[in-house]
């Protein structure tokens, strides 16, 4: 799958959403317009009553300055509401998750359902290559479903019902994580946020008149003169029939953009899971399960279109924001028999409920259980043993991603706590020259942190034992614990590890690339960071910068000699069509040059990046080999420039 162009297509989607969009502001403006000239126009008596009538005696209550004054007034208050509406989503995946009553599962969890989903999570990452996303719950939705919200994967998180991780098995589970990810990865979660923004702004006039029509009971009954019920009235009803008509546009163009994603994100959790069964069998699960992929939070529907499955019924398929159910099976099973997976369905206590609705509930258990009593067996025969989500699955989730990622199960328990992350990290830093490391040792021991400094010293052996290798992989998976510090620890933390890298008086280009990995994931948890945007769509406007990153590669790489750094810089270099660039001299070279030179490489286009990436990649590899010093700067480069890392250095 290649992520790059999806990401490009998506970006060409939201020039189709801004079309489509703009169409549907025209068309509310001029309804408008007739709105008010058909009040205008009944409001006169004499037209009614005295037989005026007609097309010319409708429009004279026409005119263009009306319509310029109603079609600047619409179009200001749809702007003012999408602004706002941005604002408030583009602060991270977090504000969308907690929107919908979403509450964050922190690694220390001790539900047995809740410490699988982060691992699930865990193992998509690195197969994905990619730092570990928040996870979040909504622990009061029975359906089975799923969302990945943010707007780079710096600030992404996963969010998931309870009924999805209590009635899926793992593999199942993989399936719909995977299916996340790949939105994560092919860039649509930036234009599900421009989505919802922008249809906010349609459906906001609706809000308006709903708002009007229910302060109708408060004039009856206040201060104000009682003529002013029926207008309220009347505004709030006309108001309300605009919402309902742009809410009808906002849902065909939710439609239209929506379906092919989830078709692509299917098969994009086909090729991380490596088994078309996964994803194929939630989905069957979904299908007989009774609640299915409802979601019942109150801005479910209007986040709609970011949902693994569809979040509410609708009587006519043209607004429907996913494909039907048998057709995504289809497209992944071929050989489906069109049979559903029966998954005997958990249940939850009522979140609360009033007396009278306690006792209606108490009325319905009774007949209920009734019915219920006929149909025990029948389910128990149904609802096999195989069928059952937690079957034949291991305990010790912590040890199967040890065994995954390679790294000792005592690192893997420590990266789940904030202070063993804390400590893991500054012990990716920690130097080998032992006047460097008791410098390193003080910092720590005067940062405040009470027991960082001997959990580091603690960890420091086997962390190096792990070498280059292992460094991105262990650093992922300690970010979701390093999230879940407060904003002052987190400065405190930022702090020590610059303190740990200037202990030697120098800048390793190894430090640079695991301080740049942190602070760009971190940083969006904690304060508000705006993405590069597309400035450069020539790769003849960063010469200068490629220049830079490739002569870094090629004296960084390993080579032994002048002439193999010129070969791996060649490589590189004609890759890009850039025959006549020479290599830079080595003491021009320093890890500022190519920090600056990376960030300005990140306001490339889309379809730029692979390129990039491809000729670091070939460079990297002049000798044959891609080494684990060369695929590290490989992926802080590609970190730093909020694209996935090739599939070629993913293994």
């Amino acid at each position: 799958m290649d992520f790059f162009q999806q990401q490009d297509i998506a970006r060409r989607n939201s020039r189709l959403l801004v079309t489509l969009f703009v169409a549907a502001v025209f068309l509310l403006v001029l309804l408008t317009n007739l709105l008010v000239s058909g009040f205008l126009y009944f409001s006169q008596d004499y037209n009614v009553y005295s037989g005026s009538s007609g097309v010319q005696s409708f429009m004279a209550f026409f005119s263009w300055e009306r319509f310029g004054a109603i079609g600047m007034a619409t179009t200001a208050t749809i702007a003012l509401v999408i602004l706002f509406k941005w604002i408030h989503l583009s602060s991270g995946g977090k504000v969308v998750a907690e929107s919908m009553g979403g509450v964050r599962l922190l690694p220390q969890t001790t539900d047995k359902a809740e410490r699988r989903c982060l691992n699930v999570v865990e193992e998509m990452a690195l197969a994905a290559n990619m730092p570990v996303p928040a996870v979040y719950i909504l622990p009061e939705e029975r359906g089975i479903n799923a969302f990945a919200a943010g707007i780079v994967p710096a600030d992404a998180v996963v969010a998931v019902t309870r009924g999805c991780i209590d009635h899926l098995t793992r593999k199942e589970l993989q399936g719909v994580i995977a299916h996340e990810f790949s939105h994560i990865l092919n860039g649509d979660m930036r234009l599900n946020i421009r989505l919802a923004a922008m249809l906010k702004g349609i459906t906001f006039v609706g809000d308006v008149g709903h708002i009007l029509m229910r302060s109708t009971n408060r004039v009856r009954t206040g201060a104000r003169s009682n003529n002013e019920g029926p207008a309220l009235l009347i505004l709030g009803l006309l108001l309300w029939l605009l919402g309902w008509l742009g809410g009808l546009a906002a849902g065909f163009i939710k439609a239209a953009i929506s379906r092919q994603k989830e078709y692509l994100a299917d098969a994009s959790a086909v090729q991380f899971t490596r088994d078309n069964s996964s994803i194929a069998d939630a989905l069957k699960v979904i299908g007989g399960y009774v609640p299915g992929t409802l979601v019942h939070a109150a801005r479910a529907v209007e986040m709609s279109h970011i949902f693994f499955g569809q979040v509410e019924h609708h009587l006519w398929q043209v607004f429907s924001t996913h494909p039907p159910l048998a057709e995504r099976i289809h497209r992944v099973d071929p050989a489906w028999d069109g049979q559903f997976i029966k998954r005997q369905p958990k249940h939850y206590p009522n979140p609360g409920t009033s007396a009278a609705e306690s006792g209606l509930a108490r009325a319905g258990i009774i007949a209920a259980s009734m019915a219920a009593t006929a149909d025990v067996a029948d389910q128990q025969d149904e609802v096999s043993a195989e069928e059952d989500a937690w079957f034949g699955e291991p305990a010790d989730f912590e040890a199967e991603t040890a065994t995954q990622a390679a790294i000792p199960v005592a690192l893997v328990r420590h990266s789940h706590e904030p202070l063993g992350a804390q400590a893991l990290v500054c012990a990716l830093l920690a130097s080998p020259q032992a006047p460097v490391y008791q410098v390193q040792s003080q910092v720590l021991s005067e940062s405040g942190v009470q027991g960082l400094a001997e959990l580091t010293h603690t960890v420091y052996p086997a962390v190096q034992a792990l070498g280059a290798p292992k460094r991105l992989p262990l650093l992922e998976l300690c970010l979701p614990a390093l999230k879940a510090m407060s904003l002052g620890q987190y400065r405190a933390f930022k702090t020590n590890l610059l303190q740990l890298i200037k202990a030697d008086t120098r800048t390793e280009l190894h430090e640079w690339c695991l301080f740049q990995l942190a602070r760009h994931y971190l940083d969006p948890e904690y304060i508000q960071v705006k993405p590069s945007k597309p400035r450069y769509r020539k790769l003849a406007k960063v010469d200068f910068h490629l220049r830079v990153v490739l002569s870094t590669l090629a004296y960084e790489g390993g080579a032994s000699s002048i002439e193999d750094s010129e070969q791996a810089f060649r490589l590189g270099a004609d890759e890009l069509g850039f025959n006549k660039m020479q290599l830079m001299q080595r003491d021009q070279m320093s890890v500022a040059a190519f920090s600056q030179a990376v960030h300005e490489l990140a306001s490339c286009y889309p379809l730029l990046k692979p390129r990039i990436l491809k000729a670091m990649t070939l460079a990297a590899g002049a000798d044959g080999a891609v080494t684990a010093e060369e695929r590290e700067i490989v992926a802080a480069m590609a970190a730093v420039m909020d694209c996935p890392l090739p599939g070629y250095l993913q293994s």
